[in-house]
């Protein structure tokens, strides 16, 4: 295994993040000597389901100061009273660390979020920064970055970790938390999702496709939301004497499990599906460095009624910076309209191109970037600060 860039944080945490982003396998390997309670475990969750102050008994005969894993807690959340207890008792005491990959799952039954008592962290697939040489950009683009497609042995291997990954995740995820009513429909709806990610969000056209009623495809987004399989990435209303879109985009988090239920990860991607991909890796690649790095930054896209775009605007506090993306080896002067009208409208302090050439280029106020520089740049925390 690689080692990930996320840093163990010295108070009890919630650890975030989708099936297969890699979770367990570094709790393990950051806290070996921890107590791990693995609720996906029957004999476990059974035994915890009957008496939930199991947790205190056998935390009592431990060490003062050891770390305790409850992993996957969103399955049982009366656990999390008992680790108020136990926090509350003796916040010198125990740590714990708490892993699961369904927060919107713990906030809907009203568990115990254990505010200002633990912190929050993510998990996300592996990053170039974290692989190093062995980072290949059309392998990620084609089959994801989720740890085991990373680093499976063969294509074949992963295409079928990429089929059991959306079936485990049809049956454990929905089936077993009867989030849905007709996982037929969900299945379906799940293809159209994926057709759509990186576009500008349109419930009524995917309800449409998919044959459901539009509130049932608002909650079909929730749970992509509340499971960490999907995101919103909000328009940006600067009002740069334009009409602006103002509906949000929606991406998936991986583009090997886009590409599986979208039903195209047998096949090579298309030259347009390609600059998609592009784009939804490098937002999720983004995403991460900030979570983990902890820089808190806002991200929003920005487009008018007539097209013109800026894939990524990244803000944080006063600051904006403009950031299109494109998966090209060649940076063209039209790629700098939707920055060019920002810079001019003062909507922006500063104006970037990523694309998947090797040099970096100027273009007046446009600095364009080879993503690897670009992704250098966003964990130094550089576009958040200058």
């Amino acid at each position: 295994m690689y080692p990930r860039l996320i840093q163990l944080p010295k108070q009890s945490f919630f650890l975030f993040g989708p099936r297969g982003t890699g979770k367990s396998m570094w709790l393990s390997q950051a806290l070996p000597d921890a107590l791990v309670i693995d609720l996906l475990r029957s004999s476990a969750y059974l035994a915890y389901q009957r008496d939930p102050s199991l947790l205190a008994r056998e935390a009592a005969a431990l060490e003062p100061d050891s770390w305790i894993v409850i992993d996957e807690v969103q399955k049982l959340p009366e656990l999390l009273d008992e680790v108020h207890a136990l926090l509350f008792a003796n916040p010198q005491g125990h740590r714990f660390a708490l892993s699961g990959s369904s927060a919107g799952k713990l906030r809907k039954s009203n568990a115990n979020m254990l505010a200002g008592r633990v912190w929050s962290k993510r998990m996300f697939p592996l990053s170039p920064l974290e692989m190093g040489e062995d980072f290949r950009l059309e392998e990620a683009l084609r089959y994801g970055q989720l740890p085991l497609s990373a680093t499976a042995a063969s294509t074949a291997d992963r295409i079928e970790f990429l089929d059991a990954y959306v079936e485990t995740y049809l049956r454990e995820e929905i089936r077993q938390e009867a989030l849905v009513r007709s996982l037929d429909r969900f299945h379906r709806f799940l293809s159209v999702a994926a057709l759509a990610s990186g576009q500008v969000l349109n419930i009524s056209n995917v309800a449409r496709d998919v044959g459901v009623a539009r509130s049932t495809v608002q909650g079909y987004f929730g749970i992509l939301e509340d499971t960490l399989l999907g995101w919103q990435l909000p328009a940006w209303r600067k009002r740069a004497k334009v009409k602006e879109v103002a509906h949000s985009k929606f991406y998936l988090f991986d583009c090997g499990v886009q590409r599986a239920l979208a039903g195209l990860h047998r096949d090579k991607p298309s030259s347009a599906e390609r600059g998609a991909l592009f784009e939804t890796w490098l937002l999720n690649e983004f995403r991460a460095l900030n979570a983990w790095s902890a820089q808190g930054a806002e991200f929003f896209y920005w487009r008018t009624e007539a097209g013109t775009e800026v894939d990524l605007i990244w803000k944080r506090g006063g600051r904006a910076v403009g950031i299109e993306i494109k998966a090209s080896r060649n940076w063209k002067e039209p790629f700098n309209k939707g920055l060019r009208t920002l810079l001019q409208a003062g909507g922006i302090d500063q104006a970037f191109g990523v694309y998947t050439g090797e040099r970096e280029l100027k273009f007046d106020e446009i600095r364009v970037l080879p993503y690897q520089s670009a992704l250098e740049k966003a964990w130094a925390g550089e576009f958040s600060t200058g």
